[in-house]
């Protein structure tokens, strides 16, 4: 029978991050590469320019830690505004780099394995949930049949890309996902039955939202006051956070350190014992 002493979470972080924009949750991330973490970024975002600021600044000789894909729709102008150019893949090739990390990058094929087996001193990024939602909705309109009227139903789009989105976060959390991970979300203010308001993760449509940190067994919130920027850890009046560590986590810490500082209560250090970046022509 196993025993508790050996749950998968004394290896693992699997950390829900969520903050308004600009509240440094991307370039927060320089303090796991100073730690010696290998950080494999999936952006959807597109804005990891301070975060290779951050990194020039205080560790560049750890840059080549930091290993990324970039999934964007590309759009293009038409009569009724903006729309997608082609096929939207950028969902699919998110969801094909979770299962494998490998891809074209001009001559070079990129291939660092299934990140299910990257271990401990690996942190897989994905930045954002709110783009990668965006992503999944894309994706699942075109593919959504028309009725009579000539019209889609988007009750059925949003319904198709929740239930996506919550298999992913249901993989990434599970117990087979052997690698750390850090999800980061914006937050929107959602009306509670009993009339309060509460922040919650951006999801696709507001049903999505209040289930995802149900997903997840740390969840810190990043806020931006006058201009500081600190991680709150405990919950308050407009927000449920947690963490497994309650006892030895601080109520907050400063964005330059806080990740750094957050992994360091929960699990040990990095023992630098990962597979390298490697590139084939």
């Amino acid at each position: 029978m196993p025993s508790l002493k050996d749950h998968q979470s004394n290896e693992y972080v699997k950390l829900l991050l969520i903050g308004d924009s600009k509240s440094r949750k991307t370039s927060s991330l320089v303090s796991l590469v100073k730690a010696g973490y290998q950080i494999r970024i999936l952006d959807f975002d597109n804005l990891l320019d301070p975060l290779k600021n951050q990194i020039l600044e205080k560790c560049p000789d750890k840059i080549d830690n930091v290993e990324y894909r970039t999934l964007r729709d590309k759009r293009k102008a038409s009569p009724l505004g903006p729309i997608i150019d082609g096929q939207p893949k950028a969902f699919v090739d998110g969801i094909k780099m979770l299962d494998h990390w490998k891809y074209k990058s001009g001559p070079d094929e990129i291939d660092l394995g299934k990140p299910s087996d990257w271990g401990p001193d690996c942190v897989l990024v994905l930045d954002s949930l709110s783009r990668f939602c965006d992503a999944a909705y894309d994706f699942r309109e075109p593919l959504t049949p028309t009725g009579k009227s000539g019209e889609k139903d988007l009750r059925a789009v949003y319904g198709d890309a929740q239930d996506a989105i919550e298999n992913v976060l249901a993989m990434l959390t599970s117990s087979t996902f052997g690698t750390n991970v850090i999800v980061i979300a914006h937050g929107t203010y959602m009306d509670l039955p009993d009339g309060t308001k509460k922040i919650f993760p951006q999801g696709v449509g507001q049903k999505l939202s209040p289930k995802i940190p149900q997903y997840f067994p740390a969840y810190i919130r990043y806020k931006n006051t006058n201009g500081k920027c600190t991680i709150q850890t405990v919950s308050d009046a407009m927000i449920d956070l947690a963490n497994v560590s309650p006892q030895k986590m601080e109520k907050s810490y400063p964005t330059e350190t806080g990740l750094a500082d957050f992994f360091g209560v929960l699990r040990e250090p990095p023992q630098l014992n990962v597979k390298k970046l490697e590139r084939r022509a």
